[in-house]
């Protein structure tokens, strides 16, 4: 692999650590004092950069790669073409970074804002004309055109926030509406389409070694749709619009756990081979997806839907789950079963320890969570959700010093 691609690599991991160091300073003004700093400016910082700075940039990233490995076109070429992509792409996650925590919603926010969203555009029209390029019978390039495809129409979702807060003219109701819109295309859509072409990839899946292959791109897509409304039904919608989210969240329930135990076994070989590290954090993947599969079906329970949506600490639970439990555990196991930043023990360990940190984060948040349905107060839950996020900035910390170390020592290739 060229070395760019390393470098771009290692700019993933640093921002990874700066999305944790944003989480941790948040934390710490929720549990102590810190006057410093607005909190709603610091989340919505924190939440575009982990969006457009993190799992953006690192999936583009990726999918470079894969069309190096794929299409004749040589790695310089690629590269050429995509590099000043992701510069720009990078500069207005930077932009984000600084302006959302200096003015929140303002003039220059908006602008990088705006900006990031033609960026995707740009990089969604040149990667389908270089998609042309692989074989039809590639699974991963269904998965990637839907990524894209989710990724761009989640824009309307920033567009109207956008509007919304200039023209100071807010609703509650239509404001969380398009706060939800753009989160489920964005976590449901583009990162994890992505993410299931890339283990398409690296499975090496094919139509003729199992019929259900196709089948479950095909049912996650029809059902990416409806299954938007499952983030709304604290709204009161009409009864077939409930319908079509509930038969939303059976389809991508059963499309999931079949196309896990087909994989369990026809991939057994695969699993047994990865290094204990690495198995780990696919099986906590694994696991992560399933449980929010299995939540968003809970949620479309009438009662439980009202108690969710009710109380903030469920909600942030759910986001962290999928955002670090899911996608960006995955990134991370991805990048280092492919080997494309070498591992040493220092890495191991800051992987688990990052892991240790996300199981921490959901279990205090789902006990907060639940607690809270009776009104009972944890103590020190600030406090220990502070700890948490020192755990998760320390093991991603580790991953991020030794990552750009190790490829230090590397010769050029």
């Amino acid at each position: 692999m060229p070395l760019k691609s390393k470098f771009w690599l290692q700019f993933s991991l640093v921002n990874l650590l700066i999305v944790a160091l944003l989480g941790l300073l948040m934390r710490y003004k929720i549990g102590f004092e810190f006057p410093f700093l607005d909190q709603k400016h610091l989340q919505h910082s924190h939440s575009h950069f982990a969006f457009t700075g993190w799992i953006s940039h690192t999936l583009m990233v990726l999918m470079m790669l894969f069309l190096e490995n794929k299409t004749k076109q040589t790695p310089n070429t690629i590269s050429n073409k995509y590099n000043k992509i992701l510069t720009a792409n990078l500069i207005c996650a930077y932009g984000m970074l600084v302006f959302f925590i200096i003015q929140g919603y303002g003039l220059f926010s908006i602008i990088f804002a705006t900006a990031s969203i033609f960026v995707a555009c740009i990089f969604t029209y040149f990667y389908f004309q270089d998609l042309h390029q692989i074989a039809k019978d590639d699974l991963s390039k269904s998965w990637f055109k839907a990524a894209l495809f989710f990724n761009v129409i989640s824009s309307v979702g920033t567009f109207a926030l956008a509007y919304m807060m200039v023209t100071k003219n807010i609703h509650q109701n239509e404001y969380l509406a398009s706060i939800y819109y753009y989160l489920h295309f964005q976590y449901n859509g583009w990162f994890f389409f992505a993410c299931m072409g890339l283990l398409f990839s690296m499975l090496q899946l094919k139509p003729s070694d199992n019929p259900f292959y196709e089948k479950v791109f095909k049912l996650f897509f029809i059902a990416c749709f409806p299954a938007y409304f499952l983030s709304t039904l604290w709204w009161d919608l009409p009864v077939f619009v409930y319908v079509l989210s509930v038969i939303a969240a059976v389809i991508q329930v059963y499309a999931w756990f079949r196309f896990l135990a087909i994989i369990i076994k026809i991939k057994q070989e695969f699993l047994e081979n990865l290094p204990y590290f690495l198995k780990y954090i696919l099986h906590f993947v694994g696991f992560a997806v399933s449980l929010k599969l299995l939540l968003q079906l809970g949620s479309t329970v009438p009662a439980l839907s009202q108690l969710a949506f009710g109380f903030r600490p469920i909600v942030i639970a759910y986001l962290h789950l999928v955002l670090l439990a899911v996608i960006s555990l995955f990134l991370l196991f991805y990048i280092y079963a492919n080997h494309l930043i070498h591992y040493n023990k220092q890495i191991k360990m800051g992987i688990i320890i990052f892991s240790v940190g996300v199981l921490l984060n959901e279990v205090i948040l789902a006990i907060q969570g639940i607690a809270s349905f009776s009104y009972t107060v944890i103590p020190l839950v600030n406090e220990m959700l502070f700890g948490a996020a020192i755990v998760l900035v320390s093991g991603i910390g580790i991953m991020a010093i030794y990552a750009i170390k190790k490829v230090k020592k590397q010769p050029l290739l």
